[in-house]
């Protein structure tokens, strides 16, 4: 894996920036959500860094690390521009929309061709339901890493707009979903069975709030584990959704889950392993 200097970084973060400026225009609603995307991106970053530096990262692994970052939802503002929604289905995958923009812009230009490879692959498979198969080091990693990072911040967004005093709501954020009672028959399956909630189950408001609560299945590191016991994350999902048997149960379940990873090591690499974006005294 190439070394990754700070200008190349540098390089990385002014074209993101001269990039995002494009979309910033229009009314007040989509500037908005052009802001949140880009505050989204720039977490990520933090995200990357400080859990990549409890996993022992090197200084080029960290920086390796938020090049990903700073790309991995550079489609999300073609997508809005274009669409005037977050929702894949019913615009575009917008990371793989984000590898084609890389692309055309050439903004991976001067990178190795493995390195670029690596980068475009994390982008790629930061927003599928799963871990792809057959992915070795070090890209599976760094997929791993970013997936955890970006779910991190995603529930930091959600959950200050879902405990907002007052304001008017973001359908963006919604994902245009009717604010409706309930949960699902099919998501409430999911959740407890500790499977990813299909996302093709969602009807309502409250069914994509359980789907948030089951990332936790989703989660690959213990640094990661540890913030989303911290933040109360679980927490603070449960609490915006309706005092029900069925929330009673998925959160019983969902905290389980949580505390059963916690008290176990979670393996991620060998103990003979000597990756070389790792410090060799990282734990």
């Amino acid at each position: 894996m190439e070394t990754i200097g700070r200008q190349k970084l540098k390089e990385i973060k002014n074209w993101f920036t001269r990039y995002v400026r494009l979309f910033k225009n229009g009314n007040a609603a989509d500037r908005r959500n052009m802001d949140l995307k880009e505050e989204h991106t720039f977490k990520v970053c933090d995200e990357m860094i400080n859990i990549g530096k409890k996993l022992g990262l090197d200084g080029n692994g960290l920086r390796l690390a938020q090049v990903i970052a700073l790309l991995h939802d550079v489609g999300r503002f073609e997508q809005y521009a274009v669409y005037k929604t977050f929702l894949d289905r019913e615009s575009e995958n917008h990371a793989e929309l984000g590898v084609k923009i890389l692309k055309k812009h050439g903004v991976l230009k001067g990178f190795d061709g493995s390195t670029e490879q690596l980068i475009l692959r994390a982008v790629e498979c930061h927003n599928r339901a799963s871990l792809p198969s057959g992915e070795g080091e070090p890209r599976l990693f760094f997929i791993k890493l970013l997936r955890d990072a970006d779910k991190l911040d995603i529930w930091r967004v959600v959950l200050e707009y879902y405990h907002r005093n007052g304001g008017r709501r973001n359908r963006a954020i919604e994902l245009g979903l009717p604010d409706t009672a309930g949960i699902s028959e099919r998501v409430y399956q999911d959740v407890t069975r500790k499977r990813i909630v299909d996302v093709k189950h969602i009807r309502n408001l409250n069914d994509f709030k359980v789907l948030q609560m089951a990332w936790i299945y989703d989660i690959n590191f213990k640094p990661t584990l540890d913030c989303i016991q911290r933040r109360r994350y679980l927490e603070m999902i449960r609490d915006v959704l309706p005092e029900t048997d069925s929330v009673r149960r998925i959160y019983a379940v969902v905290r389980e889950h949580r505390a059963q990873r916690l008290g176990a090591e979670i393996p991620w690499r060998s103990a003979k392993d000597k990756r070389p974006w790792m410090r060799s005294t990282g734990s």
